[in-house]
């Protein structure tokens, strides 16, 4: 007599966290630089070999030659992109200085505009000039009225970058205005701004209100320190942004410390309580040229890289925790 078939669990679990994530309204991109995106070619590939520093400076070359058209172009093909992934909300990093002048951010607020009823589209100004210099503070200063959120880039203005945080964390203040800040991005154990933008939140009352995005050297520190720190983290309310393909493409410094992953340490900062939100990062230029915007596949990164594979919490990091980041009540 033939036995009757049993009911067994779903084989396909990518279709199971798909679904939830889709229960929870759709993912939710909290890091990108659209401005910049799908500017790669064969000629500037091995610009990509260049240091994170080095290519501050050679995108301007790119950003010089970028009309405000060229610009809203590769913005909203960025937008298409997450549209047709099911993303309901994202943000971009947008050049705001003495290079890009204001034809990146002007192109921004465009397409904002004219794709309010397909994403929720949020602006930040990138201060890849620093906020230190006299000219570059003035077109942050103009910026503020096109963008969502303040962003900034401490690391730029070393070896001031409390003073970085300072200025922009007054602004801040001023206008209400959510923080990102890229932070702590090298994978290495002598970088630890995750610190000083957690004593800088606590002096200007501004928890609950700071993303950091990437913090991968905080992998890099000793687990005593972490234990230390990740719980202030969780009460000054800081979310953590991972990008994780931009994160294990980070190049190798020469200092010693513990193994780790190359990821900002999202097991421990999820048992801890701190938000943590997901990023896709840059989209196919000098700093990531294969990097293509597949939320899916930074998801799925993010789990393997990190050995989490609770697709409750997991669901969680792709949407609901990147709505606080974003500030969507």
């Amino acid at each position: 007599m033939q036995k009757k078939a049993t009911k067994t669990e779903p084989w396909d679990l990518k279709s199971v966290l798909l679904h939830k994530i889709k229960e929870r309204g759709g993912y939710i991109n909290c890091h990108a630089h659209l401005d910049r995106a799908f500017t790669i070619t064969l000629k500037k590939l091995d610009m990509a070999n260049h240091l994170m520093e080095r290519k501050w400076e050679l995108v301007d070359e790119m950003k010089k030659k970028s009309s405000e058209e060229d610009y809203y172009h590769r913005i909203v093909q960025g937008l298409d992109l997450m549209v047709a992934q099911g993303v309901t909300a994202t943000c971009s990093f947008i050049d705001i200085d003495p290079v890009s002048e204001f034809r990146a951010i002007k192109a921004a607020v465009r397409a904002k505009k004219e794709y309010a009823k397909k994403i929720d589209f949020r602006i930040i100004n990138q201060t890849l000039k620093g906020v230190l210099d006299k000219k570059a503070r003035e077109y942050i200063e103009k910026s503020l009225d096109y963008v969502d959120i303040i962003g900034g880039l401490p690391s730029k203005d070393r070896p001031y970058p409390d003073k970085h945080l300072d200025y922009l964390f007054g602004i801040a203040r001023e206008t209400g205005k959510m923080v990102h800040m890229h932070i702590d991005q090298e994978n290495n154990p002598k970088e630890r701004d995750t610190e000083l933008l957690l004593q800088k939140v606590i002096e200007h009352n501004l928890q609950g209100k700071v993303v950091a995005v990437h913090a991968i050297s905080l992998a890099a520190q000793p687990p005593a320190y972490r234990k230390m720190l990740l719980p202030l983290l969780k009460a000054a309310g800081i979310t953590i942004v991972v990008c994780p393909s931009a994160a294990v493409n980070m190049k190798e410094v020469p200092f010693k410390s513990h193994v780790h992953k190359p990821i900002a340490p999202v097991v421990d900062l999820m048992q801890h309580g701190v938000n943590v939100a997901l990023g896709v990062d840059n989209i196919m230029d000098i700093y990531e040229p294969f990097i293509d915007g597949d939320m899916w596949f930074e998801t799925r990164l993010l789990m393997e890289v990190s050995r989490y594979y609770d697709l409750d919490k997991v669901a969680d990091i792709a949407t609901v925790n990147g709505k606080k980041a974003l500030g969507i009540t």
